[in-house]
């Protein structure tokens, strides 16, 4: 688990509501029952208009999975790519055939049984990148959805505003509810705005931040398959896949595996 969304989430909710209580305001005054459902159902439903309802649920699983810990580690695979690279260099590429199954990743799985199925470079790379381009298609598909909801909700906030106003317009025989009706019109907008940019948007931008690093991996098991298909001395292979993880701000560096392979090739 993940402590830092969670953490933030925390921060900001008791930094808005300190804030409220600090300038005189009562906890009381921003919570309305109609005014969360007028926002969080008025969201909801204007995202399953644009998106399918599988891009949705997948959407709540992707982001489900970013408080989690990565399923896979860099360091880890680059261990055993080169173990296999080791074996393909004293036993031959045959002998991957064995060990493919017991694989850490599908993917990886995937592309040393076409080595070894005699597929040529050409032909691995491709097939192999048209999975990665289709993971990537999906993971965008569920940040947009997040990024949409947080466009929406703020405008969904407006019309609970509006709809606020209208009860207490229809009402100004009682003088002395004005000002608390109209103060309680606007709670709705507080709620768009801030489950936009609270929990929305900061959830679709993680999702990508994931996805990123997901599909950096997927090229680095590319570029490392190629390299043992092409012969690479193991030593090598591990210098190469290494840039894919050791970058100064920490994050995962993102190579192409065209130029990968074709420097495998080399």
């Amino acid at each position: 688990m993940q402590p830092g969304p969670l953490i933030g989430m925390a921060v900001a909710l008791l930094a808005i509501l300190g804030g409220n209580i600090l300038e005189g305001g009562h906890l009381g005054s921003i919570l309305g029952g109609p005014a969360a459902l007028i926002v969080v159902g008025g969201t909801i439903g204007a995202v399953l208009v644009q998106y399918p309802i599988s891009t949705c649920l997948e959407a709540v699983k992707a982001a489900g999975r970013t408080f989690k810990k990565p399923s896979q580690d860099g360091h880890k695979l680059i261990d055993e790519i080169v173990d296999y690279a080791n074996r393909a260099r004293r036993d031959g590429i045959l002998a991957l055939e064995k060990v493919a199954s017991t694989a850490s990743d599908p993917f990886l799985a995937k592309a040393i049984m076409m080595a070894v199925d005699g597929a040529d470079s050409t032909m691995l790379r491709e097939t192999m990148e048209i999975t990665i381009s289709k993971q990537e298609e999906h993971g965008e598909d569920a940040a947009k959805a997040f990024e949409a909801a947080g466009g929406y909700s703020p405008t969904v906030g407006i019309i609970g505003a509006v709809l606020g106003l209208i009860h207490v317009m229809s009402n100004l025989s009682d003088i002395a509810a004005v000002g608390s009706g109209i103060a309680g019109a606007f709670v709705a907008t507080i709620y768009g705005v801030a489950v936009a940019n609270v929990i929305f948007l900061p959830l679709g931008g993680r999702i990508k931040l994931c996805l990123r690093d997901e599909i950096t991996l997927k090229e680095l098991t590319l570029v490392g398959v190629l390299a043992i298909q092409a012969g690479m001395n193991p030593k090598l292979v591990r210098e190469r896949l290494a840039e894919f993880v050791h970058t100064p701000g920490g994050h995962s560096k993102k190579s192409s595996p065209a130029g990968e392979a074709a420097g495998a090739a080399a």
